[in-house]
């Protein structure tokens, strides 16, 4: 499941958003976190949430744990973390309010512990960061921000400072020159931290300032900073909200392979083959499966020969159930039960052991794909024949101008993509 750390994101520990909330306190080998961690759910989603500066920002940026706290989220099995933070300005085009989808940083920190490597006794670790900052949580960010009409800048590279003063002119005139778009004393010490940990790491940068290089400006203050992003701190929940659904989510039409006219004309064949090579996609569309029916009772997962093998008997395995194959003629070898069933030319049959499954046990019946619906419907009555109940039936693909839901209109289907028209 995917667990999602979010560090500042002030207003989602509200316990109209944050469902079954609890706080815990935590030890990490780099000393205690900034905070608690508070856990609950949104949308059905893990989230933990970690106050950089503590609860009543009370931390200043180089006395920040940054090691602890990347450290705890990792701990905690969190698979991504989205950060949230104040930024000053440093261009005329990024006004107050503006969002900023970072995709770059300048490192102009002096104390802090940016690595979890002390020692090179194991060999050298040299990690990588041309890109710090995740692809995919920017791409998510980016298009939900944007489509929110909030004012979105797609990216921008931060000068990190050590704090917790604020800028000299020459400063802000220099950062300028080097290619910063806005400057903060948090970003880059977690950004690093979080590649090292191995965990995808993005932030929501809201421009609070012109920090102090724009002469018909005041200078930033700790006031002024405050007050716009309390102004504006709706809008980063509310982008939170909306992120936050989509994290960690794989799109799996993308990993289905379309070939057109195959086995015959005007055929188009949705080939999973590709999905199920790709580890990381097979696995995330197991888990929709079992996330679905872990809390329902399954007693036994049936699937169709012969690529609801394949999905079925790893579901079995994640719900810790027996697993039945229902097969071609002629390749059962003890005592069966057989249907035939009506193809668009001929007749074709399914054949179950007669003990695999027991009267009034719970079946989930899955194959790959719903098309004509003729095998599946042929696969119910083989299971009721046995005494079995059908729980649902769950397919990956389902081809709805085929209209196989109509022979199974008296089930529950459960799907994870549809292809319709071509």
């Amino acid at each position: 499941m995917t667990r999602i750390g979010i560090i500042g994101g002030s207003g989602l520990d509200d316990p109209n958003i944050l469902k079954d909330c609890k706080e815990i306190e935590v030890g990490t080998p780099y000393g205690k976190p900034s905070s608690s961690l508070k856990i609950g759910k949104i949308d059905g989603k893990e989230i933990i949430l970690l106050a950089r500066h503590g609860r009543k920002h009370e931390i200043p940026p180089t006395q920040v744990n940054y090691r602890a706290n990347i450290w705890a989220l990792k701990e905690q099995g969190c698979s991504h973390i989205i950060a949230t933070s104040a930024v000053g300005s440093l261009r005329e085009e990024i006004g107050r309010g503006d969002f900023v989808v970072l995709d770059q940083f300048i490192d102009f920190t002096r104390h802090r512990k940016i690595s979890f490597y002390e020692d090179f006794k194991d060999g050298p670790k040299h990690v990588s960061l041309a890109e710090p900052f995740d692809k995919q949580l920017r791409e998510i960010i980016i298009n939900d921000s944007k489509e929110l009409g909030f004012r979105t800048h797609e990216r921008g590279t931060v000068v990190t400072i050590e704090g917790p003063r604020f800028s000299t002119k020459a400063e802000s005139h220099m950062f300028r020159s080097w290619g910063a778009d806005v400057i903060n004393m948090s970003i880059a010490p977690e950004a690093t931290l979080a590649m090292e940990a191995g965990i995808p790491y993005a932030a929501i940068a809201m421009s609070t300032d012109y920090d102090c290089w724009k002469e018909n400006e005041d200078a930033v203050s700790w006031e002024e900073v405050l007050k716009v992003f309390n102004q504006n701190s709706e809008k980063v929940k509310q982008l939170l909200l909306t992120i936050i659904p989509q994290v960690g989510e794989i799109n799996l039409k993308e990993k289905i392979r379309t070939i057109p006219h195959w086995p015959k004309q005007g055929v188009m064949f949705r080939d999973i083959t590709t999905l199920l090579k790709d580890p990381e996609s097979f696995n995330y569309a197991v888990e929709k499966f079992v996330d679905r029916y872990k809390e329902r009772k399954i007693d036994v997962v049936a699937g169709i020969e012969s690529r609801g093998f394949i999905l079925g008997g790893a579901i079995a395995n994640g719900l810790g159930v027996g697993f039945v194959p229902l097969r071609k003629p002629g390749k059962l070898p003890a005592e069966t039960e057989r249907v035939e069933y009506e193809l668009e030319y001929g007749k074709d049959a399914l054949e179950i052991h007669k003990d695999a499954i027991s009267i009034g046990q719970n079946v989930l019946l899955v194959d790959d794909l719903l098309a004509t619906g003729g095998t599946a419907k042929a696969a119910t009555e083989l299971i009721e024949k046995l005494g079995g109940r059908i729980e649902e039936i769950a397919f990956i693909i389902d081809l709805p101008d085929l209209k196989g839901n109509e022979k199974l209109k008296n089930y529950n289907i459960f799907k994870l993509v549809e292809f319709e028209g071509d």
